[in-house]
């Protein structure tokens, strides 16, 4: 048995060899550090010696991410929308279209003639995709000239690879051109008054022009620009030709204004049943919370919550925009209090180039004029919301540009493999072209005589695809309801109901039959493509339909009725 002496002799052998090897080990670990903080010095120095590299290697990654997630997809409604209003054979006719398209003509017009370069999915995107890298690249140079590198640099990483500036940048949709027309226009002014350029000045002028003339939110970004505009050029008193210039471009873009509010806004109605914007498809479920609505929400908590929501929104993950919003508070109040890196702007002018945005979108929600939140109609705000968190960011990373980059990077994959499925979010494995042209090979087999009914949302996609991406001349003689040929095949579709619920579908059903008196037993295929397609699903419940539907993934349902076969009460069918 041990004595007291021994089992103190056996506990001092480690004690002993403790003390001998904690040296060693904090050598070691010292060592380690060292080697780490100086890999980063050499990134850093490498990442400034060869900036235009390093810049344009990111440029080509993010074509090469923004090609990938276009391809592969067919098209949405919304984007089949806009290139049916532009796959017109005169001009006068492509903008008479557009009138009834919630959106200034310029992004119509670009499709009418990029249309002759090809029809397919990728090329028709391809237009919103170099319009995203050139908002990228206009981000990063506007960026350049007031923030200092580390923040330039977070923010073209987020810009590049954020989930919702990805998405922006592969629809056809308006918000890409507009993003890169608006930041075009803002780098431009910089410019021009850090160089006293009249011509610089003109040009941002051009660009307002164009980013009027792609989307309504311009309205908004331009009192906000030039504000801040003004606001610099009292204090920095440049020559008289610049602020001609200025002067010049601004008149211009408000004369536009007025011809887009006289010949579009304001006739917007008469599509929506004489209802204003607001309260047709803008105030349905998905935008309804982006409007303030008084009695229902305090404003000050509206604009908390819904400015919340913008953060959500750009970072396409809940938490992740929580903490987004907080670091952009945190960023903006850093811009408020440290010198700008270009010596022409006072930092309360640069703090309030980030915030006067924000004070227009929502002000203008406050007024139920614009939306304002977590959509994609607040894109204006991105590069503001990124420039303050990506101070912050900076701030946090000690101002080394690699760390600054590295961790918008880590940010962005985080939102990537945990995006928001925010509705109408579609994942793009349901949206598979292989889907659409298995629809399309089981339609080529339905006989010639038996005709497809469908909704407005389903009848934009047939229109499209059975058509071959070719006009085609509709009836409209039947009130309620439009029927073409293409393929082979006739459709008729309603021109009331956007997307049929099974009761709709019911009512439809039966108007449809009445007005074009279709033969009892006659065979007719209802067809349901897009968002929310739930007709399928929902009427299999009723043992009286017999239905038999195929499925071409989660986003396209056929199914056929006959004309007088037993119905159910529809008084049970869904409304939702």
């Amino acid at each position: 048995m041990p004595t007291v002496g021994s089992t103190a002799t056996l506990v001092s052998y480690p004690q002993e060899n403790n003390t001998n090897y904690m040296p060693e080990l904090q050598t070691i670990q010292i060592s380690r550090a060292g080697r780490f903080k100086e890999t980063l010095a050499q990134i850093d120095s490498s990442l400034d010696r060869s900036q235009l590299l390093w810049t344009y290697a990111l440029l080509a990654a993010g074509v090469l991410v923004r090609i990938w997630h276009a391809s592969g997809t067919f098209l949405n409604s919304d984007e089949v929308m806009h290139f049916a209003a532009a796959n017109q054979t005169t001009w006068l006719q492509t903008y008479k279209v557009s009138l009834a398209i919630s959106h200034p003509p310029l992004l119509i017009f670009v499709l009418h003639m990029w249309r002759a370069l090809g029809t397919s999915e990728l090329m028709l995107r391809m237009p919103s995709i170099l319009a995203g890298m050139a908002f990228c690249w206009f981000t990063f140079r506007w960026a350049e000239m007031l923030f200092e590198k580390t923040v330039a640099s977070a923010m073209f990483v987020f810009v590049l690879f954020l989930p919702s500036s990805i998405e922006l940048s592969t629809e056809i949709r308006q918000y890409a051109l507009f993003l890169a027309f608006a930041m075009g226009s803002a780098y431009l002014l910089e410019r021009a008054l850090a160089k006293n350029a009249a011509g610089t000045m003109l040009l941002s002028g051009l660009c307002l022009w164009l980013a009027v003339g792609s989307h309504f939110s311009a309205f908004l970004f331009a009192p906000a620009l030039g504000i801040y505009a003004i606001w610099r050029m009292v204090s920095q008193r440049p020559p008289l030709g610049v602020i001609a210039a200025w002067v010049a471009g601004q008149l211009i873009a408000l004369g536009l204004c007025a011809f887009l509010y006289v010949t579009q806004i304001r006739q917007l109605s008469k599509y929506f049943g004489g209802q204003d914007a607001t309260q047709g498809w803008m105030g349905n479920a998905y935008l309804s919370h982006s409007y303030f609505i008084p009695g229902k929400v305090n404003p000050l908590v509206f604009i908390i919550g819904r400015t919340v929501g913008v953060f959500q929104y750009v970072f396409r993950q809940l938490l992740v925009g929580d903490i987004a919003f907080v670091l952009f508070v945190v960023g903006v109040i850093l811009v408020f209090r440290i010198r700008p890196a270009s010596s022409r702007v006072t930092p309360r002018q640069l703090g309030c180039l980030l915030l006067l945005p924000f004070a227009f979108n929502f002000a203008a929600a406050l007024v139920r004029a614009y939306p304002y939140g977590g959509t994609r109609h607040s894109c204006m705000l991105i590069p503001f919301a990124l420039a303050g968190v990506s101070v912050a960011l900076a701030q946090l990373m000690k101002h080394k540009v690699f760390s600054g980059m590295a961790a918008a990077l880590l940010i962005s994959l985080v939102c990537h493999l945990s995006t928001a499925k925010e509705l109408p979010y579609v994942a793009p494995d349901a949206q598979r072209s292989s889907h659409m042209k298995a629809a399309m090979a089981f339609i080529d087999q339905i006989p010639t005589g038996e005709p497809i009914f469908a909704d407005v949302q389903t009848n934009l996609l047939l229109g499209h695809y059975l058509c071959d991406q070719r006009p085609f001349v509709s009836d409209r003689s039947i009130p309620g309801f439009v029927s073409y040929e293409c393929g082979g095949h006739r459709v008729i579709a309603s021109t009331t109901k956007y997307i049929f619920t099974a009761k709709s579908f019911y009512d439809q059903w039966q108007e449809m039959v009445a007005k074009y008196h279709v033969q009892p037993e006659s065979r007719i295929w209802v067809a349901q493509m897009g968002w929310y397609t739930y007709v399928a699903f929902e009427l299999a419940n009723f043992p009286q339909f017999h239905l038999a539907p195929h499925y071409f993934g989660p986003q396209i349902q056929i199914f056929d009725l006959k004309v007088g076969q037993t119905m159910p009460d529809p008084s049970l069918l869904p409304t939702t």
